[in-house]
């Protein structure tokens, strides 16, 4: 048994469950004593958006230490996506990462592909899928750009209930160029990915769930015109939830002129009036959730030349302090609202449990101190990757414990 002792409220575990929460609850014999009263107590963060590489490409992460860095960035469950090799699109790969998932620290769920191999011609499975452990389905990393076929992946997704996370980018505009188009592709006389390549996929993804009634979420917002739409769906009742990372409200594409291939993400960094369009959309509801699109890649692949480099950057180990940083201690958002937006929303989207402190609830916890600052060092990163984008910053709230299945995974 486990015992968080808080400021004015206990937490006592049991057999992987909240047992009890009262206001002084007594020590017993046997029992191991956490002192929380000067941190700050939340359910376990859910990230609803990573790549832990495997099977495939093991040498830029695997699941493991994915799962690792995850615990020490205070994630209690993690949902993985399927762009690995091969692609996670059957039952049999779905075993073999539950077999994995097996022997990790957290909890690993595994989002299988709309398509067969991503190759956006041939919709997978979806009720084979769904029946050995689908979370939910999606593309991610190469995003369908056939409207009718994902019009009928998502008419067969809302007759199973299940959730189709959509990467918008319209092939044909972003040309997998490296960075933005605008100033800073100016600047460096490369050829820009376009705002609008995003824009117009959220726009027609946004109207295909209307059409259909499906459940659709949109996958790492960066830009201001993704944002109105989103927000406009929503009021007008589309089934739609959203998604950010912490690179699109801290960072902007001028970070691409000082740290080259570590700032070339997908999508793009953008300006600083695309950043304030996401932190409104962060304060009044319109982006649901905040995820790291943790994309572990080796040195060597980033010392490539920026047109040439793969795009991502790592964020486990860095996602909470971030987002304490740059939207709690600026006064953007309350504490409460920061876990809801990377605990409670994403465990409600997925529809798994997590995301609560209640008698009864899985033990999945993050107990944190909001204030202690740390310098970001990548060299300590639980991850095998280190291409961040935030080494040697400055960051303020660090987690301190993390508790899943009722087990402590994570010291500071």
């Amino acid at each position: 048994m486990l015992l968080i002792k808080g400021r004015e409220t206990d937490i006592l575990i049991k057999d992987g469950k909240i047992a009890e929460i009262a206001r002084k609850i007594p020590v017993y014999e046997g029992v191991e004593v956490l002192n929380a009263e000067r941190l700050y107590v939340s359910p376990g963060l859910v990230d609803m958006h990573v790549h832990f590489r495997e099977p495939g490409f093991e040498y830029k992460e695997n699941i493991s230490t994915g799962s690792m860095a995850a615990a020490a960035g205070g994630v209690t469950t993690c949902l993985c996506m399927p762009n690995t090799s091969p692609v996670i699109d059957s039952a049999e790969g779905l075993a073999y990462i539950a077999a994995k998932a097996k022997a990790s620290p957290i909890h690993v769920l595994q989002c299988a592909a709309v398509t067969v191999g991503q190759k956006g011609r041939e919709l997978t499975d979806f009720a084979a899928l769904k029946s050995t452990g689908a979370t939910a389905l999606s593309d991610d990393g190469v995003p369908i750009q056939h409207a009718e076929l994902l019009r009928r992946a998502m008419i067969a997704a809302r007759e199973l209930d299940m959730l189709i996370i959509s990467h918008c980018e319209d092939d044909d505009l972003a040309q997998n160029h490296a960075v933005n188009e605008g100033r800073v592709s100016a600047k460096l006389g490369l050829p820009g990915r376009p705002k609008i390549a995003e824009e117009l996929q959220v726009a027609r993804d946004a109207m295909l769930a209307r059409d259909t009634g499906a459940r659709v979420h949109i996958a790492h917002v960066s830009s201001a015109g993704s944002v109105d739409i989103i927000r406009k769906a929503k009021a007008a009742g589309v089934n739609i939830t959203a998604e950010t990372c912490p690179q699109y409200f801290a960072l902007t594409e001028d970070e691409i002129l000082e740290k080259g291939t570590l700032a070339r993400v997908n999508p793009p960094l953008r300006t600083r009036e695309d950043v304030d369009a996401i932190i409104r959309g962060l304060i009044d509801g319109t982006i649901d959730a905040i995820v790291t699109d943790h994309a572990p890649h080796s040195t060597e692949e980033k010392s490539q030349p920026l047109e040439s480099a793969p795009s991502g950057m790592i964020g486990l180990e860095t996602s909470l302090g971030l987002s304490l940083t740059y939207l709690y201690h600026t006064g953007i958002l309350s504490l409460e609202r920061v876990i809801e937006l990377m605990s409670i929303n994403p465990a409600r989207i997925l529809g798994i449990s997590g995301g609560t402190l209640e008698v009864g609830a899985p033990a999945d916890i993050v107990i944190f101190d909001p204030d202690e600052a740390w310098t970001v060092d990548p060299a300590k990163f639980k991850s095998k990757a280190r291409n961040t984008l935030f080494g040697g910053m400055k960051l303020q709230g660090r987690v301190k414990y993390t508790i899943a299945g009722g087990d402590i995974v994570y010291r500071d």
